[in-house]
């Protein structure tokens, strides 16, 4: 199995369970579960063919991210009280997994003739748009616009991509080492808890 087919399946898993761990904090039923994990773990994907009008969508054209959503789900209920406690190891799993979605959006697009600019979007959209369904669809304001650099780790892990792909580097080198740059921007964030500044207006003259 290719490595990256393999990090992208450990991608799905990792954001079906984050998915499913919150649609439980929620007190949503069984189905409810379900549906949040699958939209976490394949709506980043799904709303990145749609716009570039690939056909089939991913997890139409490949059963498995169906299969690992619904062993994730199986696993969140079985497991709940040893895997909510783990978050660094969720942490891991769910930056190995934003970091391969962007790329793969990344190369999806540039393989459909976009734009540089719009492939790199493609690839932010992949890899955190299912987290913004997620909390959309859990009525949370959606993490990417208010706490951690995520997207913008995403950003700069494209941009590497785009900047490499004009020199003769190993694929698999090339495809690594941006993906490193999203994972160690990401990882720095969290560790020393940086973000991004906030916007901070008055509103009817009341203070900030």
């Amino acid at each position: 199995m290719d490595i990256i087919y393999t990090l992208d399946i450990v991608g799905t898993f990792a954001f079906a369970i984050s998915g499913a761990l919150v649609a439980m904090k929620k007190q949503f039923d069984a189905f409810g579960v379900v549906i949040i994990a699958f939209v976490t773990a394949t709506g980043g994907g799904m709303i990145r063919d749609v716009l570039i009008n690939a056909h089939p969508i991913t997890w139409i054209g490949d059963i498995n991210y169906i299969w690992i959503t619904l062993i994730g789900v199986a696993v969140t209920f079985l497991f709940r009280s040893k895997i909510a406690p783990l978050r660094k190891t969720m942490f891991l799993f769910d930056t190995i997994g934003i970091s391969v979605f962007t790329l793969l959006g990344l190369e999806k697009g540039l393989a459909y003739d976009l734009h540089p600019f719009l492939a790199l979007v493609m690839g932010m959209v992949s890899a955190v748009f299912g987290g913004v369904l997620r909390d959309v669809l859990t009525r949370k304001v959606p993490l990417i616009f208010k706490k951690e650099i995520y997207a913008s780790a995403c950003l700069a892990g494209g941009v590497t991509y785009l900047i490499l792909a004009n020199f003769k580097i190993n694929e698999n080198l090339h495809f690594i080492v941006s993906a490193a740059v999203i994972f160690i921007i990401r990882s720095i964030a969290v560790k020393y808890k940086l973000e991004l500044p906030k916007v901070k207006i008055d509103v009817l003259g009341e203070p900030n």
